[in-house]
């Protein structure tokens, strides 16, 4: 059944490779780890200079010790700097709670650690639009229907679509619904079978059909989901945006950072913290 998942209504497709994430490299974390560099005058300067009431060995003692306290401080700096052209970066235990960025998103450092298991925010649309002729409209009632895992396809983003290809069987995913009057998520589904081509791309009819992919070199993934939960009360967009303030839990979420990606990571911290929240309104309505 064609689907609405794309990201010509979530955002526009790029044809651009992915950029892998990389740890964001400041020499000012290098010279934090590797201790404050002592300040020395460099033998240069002292060569020649006249110190009458000095020994000779009193003046190699000094230059010894300027030498150890300089020189090797100096090389410390510049190993760190030029081993492999990367910082240094303190290890971070399975269990800990921090968050690291890269490329300006945030992510649990250790959130497949703890648990083996990675979280999702996936994008359908609960209202009716056409696209192609076809319908594109999804909701999590429609999920809920479904007697057999359904293919989550016609993303054309490829960013989303890495996304979806790192996911892995067991997998949690927030159920997103966007273009409606009232955003937000409304539900939760997992991951089934990985991914695997997506046939539609190659289907003219198809709502989000791709000439430049063809079945031999396929260009676009899908997964497959079931239905999990349905939220008594949803988490609207605007709440999410509140929690998603300077210095609150949900600050680096990655669907607040792109607003306009239809497939997005979210953290294991940021996965507890929504469904505590979902509980806690579950609850306050009782």
């Amino acid at each position: 059944m064609p689907k609405r998942k794309s990201d010509h209504v979530d955002g526009t497709a790029q044809e651009v490779a992915p950029r892998r994430s990389t740890r964001q490299r400041t020499s000012t974390t290098l010279a934090a780890q590797d201790g404050p560099v002592p300040s020395t005058t460099p033998s240069s300067v002292t060569k020649g200079v006249s110190k009458p009431d000095r020994s000779k060995s009193e003046t190699a003692k000094m230059k010894s010790k300027a030498s150890k306290g300089g020189e090797d401080d100096d090389r410390k700096v510049t190993t760190a700097l030029t081993d492999g052209d990367k910082p240094k970066v303190k290890e971070t235990p399975a269990n800990s709670k921090s968050l690291q960025k890269t490329d300006g998103v945030t992510e649990s450092s250790g959130s497949t650690l703890a648990s083996g298991r990675q979280y999702w925010l996936l994008k359908a649309e609960p209202e009716s639009r056409l696209e192609n002729g076809v319908d594109v409209k999804f909701s999590i009632d429609d999920l809920a229907a479904k007697a057999e895992p359904e293919p989550w396809d016609g993303i054309r983003n490829y960013v989303a679509r890495n996304n979806l290809r790192a996911m892995k069987k067991g997998d949690l995913a927030f159920f997103y619904h966007s273009n409606t009057k009232e955003p937000g998520i409304v539900g939760t589904m997992e991951i089934v079978p990985e991914h695997s081509p997506d046939l539609s791309a190659h289907d003219p009819k198809a709502p989000y059909y791709d000439p430049k992919s063809s079945p031999s070199d396929p260009k676009w993934s899908v997964v497959h989901v079931k239905f999990r939960s349905k939220f008594a009360v949803p988490i609207g967009l605007k709440q999410l945006r509140e929690m998603g303030g300077s210095g609150k839990p949900l600050e680096n979420m990655q669907m607040l950072r792109q607003s306009r990606l239809s497939v997005s990571k979210v953290s294991e911290e940021e996965w507890g913290y929504l469904t505590g929240v979902v509980e806690e309104e579950v609850t306050a309505a009782k």
